[in-house]
């Protein structure tokens, strides 16, 4: 793959002035409203499949994975998990935290992002307006408000009391109720990770024909094995697999230092991918904004180690996992977009950031790009 040269001046132009925005927002306002809490996403994937059908785009769903292939599947490959976080019944009254049941907690390892921060944002939960929905058709089974939460330390997660759906049987998922609110210049709703998905729709309207993988349970640790699994089954290797997702800031300052976020590693591998030198020079060369999630860890970790804190993990990621347990035979980077918010329906991210990274998937993946 070849980046296409253009001026600082004219990139930063196109940037701003990127083909088709308002469509884009109006497949994310689209996607935020249907459900697919982790765990839960078979209405999500069949939403998600016949949007691409619509396009012409081959599909081929599987367990915990939509495959999307246009007429040239080798010119690019992309992944995005599809998974959001929300709650499941477990008991009279009683729901529970979905990517922290039990029953999903075999392949957390304890150093991901949202074991580390999930206690910490309990209290925004309160007066959530939340929906529960029939896990195969979608179909909507009531609204209710969360009351209460707290931390059941015996199981080791968040429970939540709601009020309006007592009615509802183990096993029902509940969504938090959303909408995509546009303020200024700075966008808000669960975007973790339905933006991506939004992402890779987009490019497929404006000419992508390779590959993307949409995948379930990230939150729970299992992304990874989906993505993996296909490459076994199908016999293929790369080293240009690129995963899109957010990237959490705890500012509002911390997250507009840059436009995207990149990575050099995470918990589980070093990232050794052609794609993650063409980012950074493409960045450097149009005048984006950049930093690897890595090394402001690093940096964070050396003023906390100082003053004798708890330091920060790297976190764990899907494509790490993928890294380490093919033993670098499927190599790759990522693509973040930096938010803060995380894991509420208040995750918000600028326009900037978010055209940023459509600029630069279309430059890479699309040919023709002069209909920019």
């Amino acid at each position: 793959m070849k980046f296409r040269k253009l001026s600082i001046q004219k990139s930063s132009e196109l940037i701003e002035n990127i083909e088709n925005f308002t469509a884009f927002l109006d497949t994310l306002k689209q996607l935020i409203r249907v459900p697919s809490v982790i765990g839960y996403e078979h209405s999500f994937f069949l939403y998600l499949k016949r949007e691409l059908d619509e396009l012409g785009i081959k599909t081929l769903y599987y367990d915990g994975i939509l495959v999307a292939q246009g007429n040239e599947p080798n010119s690019g490959m992309l992944s995005a998990h599809i998974d959001r976080h929300g709650l499941v019944c477990t008991g009279p009254n009683e729901f529970q935290f979905a990517a922290f049941q039990s029953k999903n907690r075999i392949d957390l390892t304890g150093n991901s992002v949202s074991e580390q921060t999930y206690q910490t944002i309990a209290s925004r939960f309160i007066n959530q307006q939340v929906q529960a929905y029939e896990p195969w058709s979608g179909s909507y089974l009531g609204i209710g408000q969360i009351t209460e939460v707290y931390m059941n330390e015996q199981i080791n997660n968040l429970m939540f009391k709601i009020e309006g759906l007592e009615h509802l049987l183990p096993g029902t998922p509940v969504a938090f109720v959303d909408k995509l609110e546009i303020n200024d210049e700075l966008i808000s709703a669960q975007l973790d990770n339905v933006i991506s998905a939004a992402i890779i729709i987009y490019l497929y309207q404006n000419g992508y024909q390779g590959t993307a993988f949409f995948t379930a349970q990230e939150e729970a640790g299992r992304s990874w094995r989906f993505v993996y699994d296909w490459f076994k089954k199908n016999q293929i290797t790369t080293s240009e697999l690129l995963v899109l997702d957010t990237s959490p800031y705890n500012t509002r300052i911390e997250a507009e230092l840059q436009d995207v976020v990149l990575r050099n590693r995470d918990a589980n591998a070093r990232f050794k991918s052609p794609l993650l030198k063409l980012l950074k020079n493409f960045c450097h060369k149009n005048n984006i904004d950049f930093s690897c999630k890595d090394s402001f860890i690093q940096e964070k970790n050396k003023k906390l180690s100082a003053e004798n804190l708890p330091l920060l993990s790297l976190g764990s990621t899907e494509l790490g996992r993928i890294v380490k347990e093919s033993k670098g035979s499927i190599q790759g980077t990522t693509l973040q977009i930096p938010t803060t918010g995380y894991h509420t329906v208040e995750e918000t991210a600028t326009v900037k950031s978010i055209k940023s990274v459509l600029y630069i998937l279309k430059s890479l993946l699309i040919k023709n790009e002069s209909n920019i």
